[in-house]
């Protein structure tokens, strides 16, 4: 007679790197039998508060419940509660303040400050659903500040765009972008309502060369209001040029509300036994 033998396995959803529901599989001689289990308390939690955060069914700052409103929610113990929260802080989903409570965390998104990135892919790193809204364009003359700028001739045309890109529900980055059309001529012929700019040029047109400067303002009144912050709040801009074969392709000046953004940069020293 032979003995039942009992595997405990643990099977993923999709997307996750974490164990979700399980399963004992007990193989008796040509017998399997499969017992599902649901998964645990703290899973559940777990689950239910980081899909309410990456909805937007709770945005940042807001409180989520105490966690003794969560244990008679659920039914559950003390630490178990306690248990799922501090995984959520850890991800940076949530933080803990004291004698007050648990708030949603406003997400810092990172890029790197020497890389050309799609703002799509900043935003869906976070784990939040982008969206992109064009607000103005328009073809017009380089005026004479353009022309500085951008090294333009007298003559030289811009398509001149304006835009916000969403994290969510909430505005995530004002992009104010000029594209010399000497250079990419094809842009003229492009609303931009459904493609922004900045992935419409990586995918199109090649470069050789970017500069960027970095700089920490207050908001101005037109920005505060398209961002949905107060007037003077910190922001970071970082303004991008490039060009390719001595000719300028775009300008772009990009607004994010300073505690949602950060830029991260990697070198190594010029000489191998450098140290500082």
């Amino acid at each position: 007679m032979k003995a039942d033998r009992a595997f405990p396995m643990t099977f993923l959803r999709p997307g996750e790197s974490t164990p979700g529901a399980e399963a004992t599989i007990s193989i008796d001689g040509d017998r399997t039998e499969v017992e599902a289990r649901e998964p645990s308390l703290h899973r559940r939690i777990l689950d239910d508060v980081e899909g309410k955060i990456l909805s937007g069914e709770w945005p940042p700052g807001h409180r989520i419940p105490f966690e003794h409103e969560l244990t008679e929610q659920y039914q559950c113990s003390r630490m178990t509660v306690n248990k799922a929260i501090t995984e959520l802080v850890k991800r940076g989903l949530i933080e803990r303040r004291r004698k007050s409570g648990s708030y949603v965390t406003h997400p810092h998104a990172q890029s790197a400050v020497l890389e050309i990135h799609d703002i799509r892919l900043e935003v869906e790193s976070l784990g939040l659903p982008y969206r992109y809204e064009r607000r103005t364009r328009l073809d017009r003359a380089a005026k004479t500040v353009d022309r500085r700028l951008m090294e333009l001739s007298d003559s030289a045309r811009l398509t001149d765009i304006s835009a916000l890109h969403f994290a969510g529900a909430q505005p995530f980055c004002l992009e104010d972008r000029l594209i010399n059309l000497e250079a990419v001529p094809e842009a003229a012929g492009e609303t931009f309502e459904d493609v922004a700019p900045g992935a419409w040029l990586i995918s199109r047109v090649p470069w050789s060369a970017a500069e960027h400067r970095i700089r920490a303002v207050g908001a101005d009144a037109r920005a505060a209001e398209l961002l949905a912050i107060a007037s003077g709040t910190p922001c970071l801009v970082v303004e991008r040029r490039t060009w390719s074969g001595g000719l300028y392709i775009t300008h772009v000046r990009l607004t994010y509300p300073g505690e949602k953004h950060e830029l991260v940069a990697e070198f190594a020293p010029t000489h191998p036994k450098q140290v500082v």
